[in-house]
């Protein structure tokens, strides 16, 4: 158990035949139970499909940072899954690895993410933020039918589908690049800085806490699904206080 929930403490054998459709450890009923999966240290590749058939309660996925690969499908149609804290040291997901995990809202991809594959979130449908390094090379159709292609200038048909993979893939890196977002663009980021953001504060005011950005996300969002960082709103905005009325901080 995991704060309660029902937990799979994963350390790395294949669970899933995804040839032949046939479970290898756990039957269909055990894998309706998982809330939570738990990756050990040690564990470095999450195999192909591993997660991709009746673990559709699962709600929560934690890496160790040993973990470098999560192959195809590894995750696909986790229709609960709601947060993902993935490894540090993540160099790969693959293709179609988090296809249909439809309450996924967001994601962030550390630095050491080398190549995302085709399809990788595909068709999750709440998610409207991922961070992405500049360098990580992004696949076809990374976000169709997603809130976050919905919400981009792209054009796309009744499926959330788009043709311009390159600009969509290019935009999902840079769409903060306007100064008007620099907020926006410390806050989304792998390794969020304190200091960064109470200079952007001071300069514009605790009411950039609550502006918008260009697909409709605040600050304040980015900060509290942010698995990677620890950095609270209440903390920022007493610091900023202290420091209009002159006191050390």
């Amino acid at each position: 158990m995991y704060k309660g929930k029902k937990t799979l403490f994963y350390n790395g054998e294949t669970l899933y035949d995804d040839e032949n459709g046939e479970f290898l450890v756990y039957d269909e009923q055990e894998r309706f139970s998982w809330q939570v999966i738990i990756i050990l240290p040690g564990v470095e590749v999450i195999p192909d499909s591993t997660f991709c058939s009746c673990c559709c309660n699962v709600e929560t996925v934690i890496m160790s940072d040993t973990v470098r690969r999560v192959e195809d499908g590894a995750f696909s149609q986790c229709w609960s899954l709601e947060y993902v804290r993935l490894s540090r040291n993540l160099e790969y997901i693959g293709e179609s690895a988090f296809f249909e995990c439809r309450s996924l809202t967001s994601i962030f991809i550390p630095p050491s993410c080398r190549e995302i594959g085709k399809w990788a979130f595909n068709d999750c449908e709440m998610l409207i933020i991922l961070s992405v390094p500049r360098h990580t090379q992004l696949g076809q159709d990374v976000i169709g039918g997603t809130s976050l292609i919905k919400a981009s200038p792209f054009e796309t048909n009744d499926y959330g589908e788009y043709e311009d993979s390159n600009g969509v893939n290019e935009w999902i890196k840079c769409h903060h690049d306007d100064n008007q977002f620099s907020l926006h663009r410390a806050c989304a980021s792998y390794n969020p800085l304190d200091e960064v953001i109470f200079n952007i504060i001071k300069s514009q005011g605790l009411k950039a806490f609550k502006k918008q950005d260009s697909v409709g996300v605040t600050v304040l969002q980015y900060l509290s699904e942010n698995p990677y960082t620890e950095i609270k709103e209440q903390n920022i905005i007493k610091r900023y206080i202290l420091d209009m009325i002159g006191e050390i901080i």
